[in-house]
């Protein structure tokens, strides 16, 4: 059965889903890295695939920007596809001076002023968590590729031009090292449809010192994160 947002039917989407938020993204990481791939979805340019990783059946699918949008994605493959776990592959802004271009964060958490899970299910929390085990997963894939990993807490904002930065001082003072836009209300989703969520980024550009990638190097050269996130996927 499809939904206003997906064209897939059930069984169309596997149990585990790596979800970028550039639906090309999805693409490059379903004909780089999957086999047999099918593309169950491309409403609205949202696309998704399925296919096999080393035997084991994986999906990935775009979730667009901001927490609406990966709000409403990730809701609906939680409660409408029965899948069990996303791991979101997002590109990150870092903000101390430790964290450079092209590493590899994994969230403690996620901070942030958005109204989300307020508006939501009425939950006033600033800070949601990702699933403990899941996690434990995605670092012991990055060990097993050798592939370094920050583990640290990460700030999601509903505003990516802002010109207040309150928000980016509390995160500082919580521990973040970098900036994104989608984690929280995932994170939320997940806990709140008893599901299972983590999120692994890709440092794309710093505030700190500047430095940025382009639009096409954030498209298809994030290729540590996304083998990652894959290793622990068939794990799963």
């Amino acid at each position: 059965m499809s939904t206003p947002h997906n064209a897939a039917n059930k069984g169309d989407i596997a149990k585990i889903v790596l979800m970028p938020g550039d639906p090309l993204r999805a693409k490059f990481v379903a004909e780089t890295y999957l086999e047999d791939i099918v593309e169950f979805n491309h409403v609205r340019g949202m696309l998704g695939y399925t296919g096999y990783y080393q035997g084991h059946r994986i999906s990935v699918m775009g979730s667009g920007m901001g927490m609406p949008s990966i709000g409403i994605y990730s809701y609906e493959l939680f409660n409408e596809y029965d899948v069990e776990a996303i791991i979101r592959i997002g590109s990150t802004g870092a903000m101390v001076p430790e964290v450079h271009v092209y590493d590899i964060i994994l969230a403690k958490f996620a901070y942030s002023m958005s109204s989300y899970g307020k508006t939501q299910s009425g939950d006033e929390a600033d800070e949601k968590y990702p699933d403990p085990e899941l996690n434990e997963k995605i670092l012991a894939a990055a060990e097993k590729l050798g592939y370094p990993v920050v583990y640290a807490p990460i700030n999601s904002s509903d505003v990516f031009y802002g010109d207040d930065w309150t928000e980016k001082k509390i995160a500082l003072e919580r521990g973040c090292v970098a900036a994104e836009m989608e984690s929280f209300a995932l994170f939320h989703n997940a806990a709140r449809l008893g599901k299972k969520a983590a999120c692994l980024l890709t440092v794309s550009d710093s505030i700190v010192t500047h430095e940025a990638t382009t639009a096409e190097e954030r498209q298809t050269s994030f290729t540590k994160m996304m083998e990652i996130a894959l290793e622990a996927a068939k794990n799963y």
